[in-house]
């Protein structure tokens, strides 16, 4: 399936929705560090709910460490200032959505990354800052999923 990766997430409840998220998808979660929470406070255990079971869980020392151990193929980073809109991709089963801390969003540094495939921004209305971090990868996730029919056990 897909592999959804928080860089540097600093809000427990984000994190906790998304392995919620990841485990009723079959999605992995990946998350860099430094992390801003445990990860066994209860504001994130409280939003994962039971699902922590269920899920795909992993947490890197660095995002090179990642890339490492993922070897992956395609990466899109979402990003507030990018130009292509994430329904202009055609993704693929091993796609890595990555997104970054809140609320700064991704470092310079890690968009300048060769290993991106592209930069992808969520639409919102002029003015507004940026989504909340567990529902733009929601949002990136469905897209993803439903372009390939929402296939059962992949």
């Amino acid at each position: 399936m897909f592999r959804v990766m928080f860089h540097e997430p600093a809000i427990p409840g984000n994190t906790g929705n998304a392995i919620r998220m990841v485990a009723g998808t079959g999605c992995e979660l990946h998350l860099i560090e430094p992390l801003g929470f445990d990860l066994s406070e209860a504001k994130l255990r409280r939003a994962g709910l039971d699902y922590h079971d269920l899920a795909s869980v992993t947490v890197h020392p660095s995002l090179a460490a990642a890339w490492a151990a993922l070897r992956p193929e395609r990466v899109f980073a979402f990003t507030t200032q990018a130009a292509t809109h994430y329904t202009d991709v055609e993704y693929r089963i091993g796609d890595v959505l990555l997104f970054g801390t809140e609320p700064t969003g991704l470092p310079a540094e890690v968009l300048d990354d060769p290993l991106l495939t592209a930069q992808l921004r969520i639409p919102m209305l002029p003015g507004r800052r940026s989504m909340n971090l567990s529902n733009a990868a929601a949002v990136a996730v469905y897209e993803a999923w439903r372009q390939i029919g929402f296939p059962e056990g992949v």
